[in-house]
């Protein structure tokens, strides 16, 4: 292991795999099934039970061209536009193009999209920035769950080792820098239990996102950055911090509500509700041509606005109009959610308000999930793979994850079989340095700091602050801290936090859902490029830029980087 790990105890136990797989949502579970089908020993692991991601919380569906008169083109066109200049086009031609194949492999895997009852054909609905129908959902508003529950069931039938309950620590690397593995602390009962290691050939991040670095978010609590944490510490390069998509229709539950929050789905407006102030109007309408379907940095943007405006705490979602079999049918989920917090969206409308949804940006990798750590892979939302660019598109990410998963099996099925690496526990723990560990009490400080400083509006004034109320939880850091779940996690959502609030600082412009308050304008001469940052041996934070929109090569070593200004 060389870089920082965390303050932990050593590996008291190790087990042997061609493949670990770090989380179990649709692309986690989908690269373990695709890499034991090619014939991969393969070992899943994931913080809490298979089905507990944020796969699973996916309301609205999964983005693909599969209606008549639609093409990938179309798609790809309109995710272009919602990234806002910053998209890889490459990348989203990759998805687009692939996409519907790796839909239809999914349904064969055992996933059940609604139906047409006469025609058969897979219903498909609209969300925001879409131009035409194409989302498949599940369940009416089950989508995730569906998936979930398929790929649960397919990992478990393949006989795929997994183990459960277990929150990865740091990577292990070869004597060459190369990714051998993992270390991970296993909580509870189980074969495994305490700190142990998985050595493996590659090692595949799909650990989620980092919204609980928020204290409002429709993320679960599992969510803490993990993966991106890792692969910092580890010497890799991360990529497009600062765009953190807020989702506009959060069910809103009073100021000091906080935590994992009900989502009121893109395909409830997707469906014709309707957003509107206190008075009734649509303040939605004239400020965009997709009104309340426009893309959602431009929704959350508008309901900041008319807040502001109007000094209320919240918009609403008006979806009378459905009528009770309507929400019943279509919307079971959330129509039970907003019940169970007092609210009947068939009689009144829902108070509704932008809350932490999404991370477009992550471990930076290129078109097969490869990172800048040769045998280190990323896909899902912890991964930047250059698709969402500046803003995320409505129900990309499912595709996302199922498309750059099937190409990182692909990747790993084509290498070389290879004996395992090499790696010693005490030589590992001998030459890389410690990390302190920060105090699980400061949590919510953290969260609140960030939603203060980094939230939906950002300036360079609230960005300063929360970099310097950051840096003092830094530095009170202590050896003494005792190793745990709760310090790690904490220690976690610090890094990532100092990271997003670095780049957010950096970047002066408004580009998608990075909105400076003091930089109200898109600066397409100054800021067309993208941000890199890893994390140098003292913890500090090294920043650099792209000359252009276009990524830098993940191996530099093989291919000469392009030119990067550097901070």
């Amino acid at each position: 292991m060389t870089g920082i790990r965390l303050h932990a105890p050593g590996p008291g136990w190790a087990v042997d795999a061609d493949v670990v797989v770090i989380g179990s949502g649709v692309a986690g579970l989908t690269v373990a099934l695709r890499c034991a089908a090619a014939g991969a020993k393969v070992t899943v692991v994931t913080k809490a039970r298979l089905d507990d991601g944020s796969t699973r919380w996916a309301q609205g569906g999964i983005a693909a061209a599969l209606g008549e008169g639609d093409t990938p083109e179309q798609h790809l066109d309109d995710t272009l536009v919602a990234g806002a200049g910053l998209c890889s086009e490459e990348a989203v031609r990759t998805l687009v193009t692939e996409g519907p194949d790796a839909v239809r492999r999914l349904i064969a895997t055992g996933a059940t999209f609604d139906t047409d009852d006469d025609t058969g054909e897979i219903l498909l609905t609209r969300e925001g920035g879409h131009h035409r129908r194409r989302i498949a959902h599940a369940g009416g508003d089950a989508t995730g769950a569906e998936i979930s529950r398929a790929l649960v069931q397919a990992v478990r039938d393949a006989g795929i080792e997994t183990v459960e309950n277990a929150l990865v620590l740091d990577l292990l690397k070869d004597p060459e820098g190369r990714a051998a593995g993992v270390s991970l602390h296993v909580m509870g009962e189980g074969r495994h239990d305490g700190v142990g290691a998985v050595r493996a050939k590659a090692v595949v991040l799909a650990t989620g996102g980092m919204g609980q670095v928020f204290s409002a978010t429709t993320n679960p609590s599992v969510s803490t950055g993990d993966g991106v944490a890792l692969a910092l510490r580890a010497g890799a390069e991360v990529s497009d911090l600062e765009f953190v998509q807020f989702h506009p229709t959060v069910l809103w539950l009073g100021p000091d509500a906080e935590g994992q929050q009900p989502l009121v789905s893109e395909a409830v407006r997707g469906e014709g509700a309707h957003l509107v102030d206190a008075d009734g109007h649509r303040f939605m309408v004239g400020a965009h041509e997709l009104a309340e379907l426009a893309p959602r940095d431009i929704v959350a943007k508008g309901i900041m606005r008319r807040m502001r405006e109007t000094g209320a705490e919240h918009m609403y979602l008006d979806g009378r109009h459905f009528g009770a079999e309507m929400w019943a049918s279509r919307f079971p989920t959330i129509l039970a959610a907003c019940r169970a917090h007092g609210i009947d969206p068939v009689t009144e409308p829902i108070p509704v308000a932008p809350a932490a949804h999404y991370a477009s940006g992550g471990v930076r990798t290129d078109l097969h999930g490869r990172t800048t750590i040769e045998g280190l892979y990323a896909c899902g939302e912890v991964a930047c793979t250059g698709v969402h660019g500046a803003n995320r598109l409505a129900s990309n990410s499912l595709l996302e994850g199922l498309v750059f998963a099937e190409r990182i099996a692909a990747d790993i099925a084509s290498t070389a079989p290879d004996a395992l690496p090499h790696w010693d526990a005490r030589t590992a723990a001998a030459e890389s340095p410690a990390t302190f560990l920060v105090a699980p009490s400061a949590r919510i400080e953290i969260q609140r700091i960030m939603t203060a400083g980094a939230g939906v509006l950002r300036s360079a004034d609230s960005l300063q602050q929360a970099a310097t109320r950051l840096a003092r939880i830094d530095t009170e850091v202590s050896e003494q801290d005792v190793p745990g779940t709760e310090a790690w996690e904490t220690t976690n959502l610090l890094l990532v936090a100092r990271v997003l609030v670095a780049a957010a600082l950096r970047r002066e412009e408004t580009r998608g859902c990075h909105w400076r308050e003091d930089r109200p304008d898109r600066d397409d001469s100054g800021w067309s490029r993208h941000l890199l940052v890893t994390l140098r041996p003292d913890r500090t934070l090294a920043v650099s830029t792209t000359e252009t929109a276009a990524f830098p090569p993940v191996s530099p070593l093989v291919t000469p980087a392009a030119p990067r200004r550097t901070a």
